[in-house]
């Protein structure tokens, strides 16, 4: 097994757009399945990795790149017996989305923290940066890596904001596809307002995102904080924003179709996890309760 995850450590995983994170899984992977043979993989070594692992999201997701990477071996004509990885059941998927008068709680905070040097406040605010990260996260439904991604002007690579047209382009161009779809999005009047004014704070120059003049590649780290301060739940991170943009399009109405567009998913998966929302959702149907069936 150590030949197989490394056979798929060097043709698959450089070109997967997580490397670190693929890497990563491998190396647990080698860890416990290493000495095993192809032929020793079976659903009862598989629940002894989960137990192992000590995570069973965590572990499924790990699996998944052992099935892969014995696909792969076999597709290269290495071994030709069929090799089955078992997986543990999906979890429910974790659908925790923002109030407006959380996300204002959320907001104050980012604006007003100051640094404390010395037991006294300075005039630093180490969160104000991720003010910009949740406006936009919330009005466009973007994933976090695309909203750390933009920039004032085009260039290879990132997105970027065309305050001409009110349009964002997620995707950088020159980027890799991927099966996540980043499809330009239209601003809401209110967030252009904003961004011409980030704009010329910034002198549109560099990336939208930054702090102290520099990008900002990750705000696990700062927007915890912000959650702790602002007196909510740990369940709140990055893709909160995004599940807040679809919890609340799809409460006014907006047909999934739309909201599958504006957040570049597919209408399956925004009617799977919030078509509950929607006003009419099984009115019609609730409605037929009581009445009496027609010949």
């Amino acid at each position: 097994m150590a030949d197989v995850l490394a056979v798929y450590l060097a043709d698959v995983v450089p070109g997967q757009a997580n490397v670190k994170g693929a890497a990563g899984r491998a190396e647990r992977l080698a860890e416990f399945f290493g000495d095993k043979s192809l032929s020793e993989i079976s659903g009862a070594l598989c629940r002894e990795y989960v137990a192992w692992r000590g995570h069973e999201g965590g572990s499924r997701r790990d699996l998944q790149d052992l099935a892969a990477a014995i696909n792969y071996h076999q597709r290269q004509g290495f071994h030709r017996e069929l090799v089955s990885v078992t997986l543990p059941p999906a979890g429910s998927p974790r659908i925790r989305w923002l109030t407006r008068s959380e996300v204002a709680r959320l907001l104050w905070v980012c604006l007003t923290t100051r640094e404390v040097q010395e037991g006294k406040a300075t005039e630093k605010r180490p969160l104000r940066h991720l003010a910009r990260f949740i406006l936009i996260g919330v009005y466009t439904g973007s994933r976090p890596g695309a909203i750390l991604g933009l920039s004032w002007h085009h260039q290879i690579g990132r997105g970027y904001v065309d305050l001409e047209r009110g349009l964002i382009y997620r995707h950088g161009a020159g980027s890799r596809e991927t099966s996540k779809r980043q499809p330009p999005v239209p601003m809401a009047p209110q967030l252009a307002r904003m961004m011409r004014l980030w704009a010329r704070a910034d002198q549109e120059h560099g990336p939208v995102i930054r702090f102290a003049g520099w990008p900002v590649k990750s705000v696990k780290t700062a927007l915890g904080r912000a959650v702790r301060l602002a007196g909510l739940d740990t369940s709140v991170t990055a893709y909160t924003l995004r599940h807040t943009t679809a919890s609340w399009l799809v409460q006014r109405g907006v047909s999934t179709r739309k909201v599958a567009g504006i957040l570049g998913t597919s209408e399956a998966m925004i009617e799977r996890h919030y078509g509950h929302l929607a006003p009419s959702h099984l009115r019609a149907e609730v409605g037929l309760i009581g009445k009496k069936q027609g010949r």
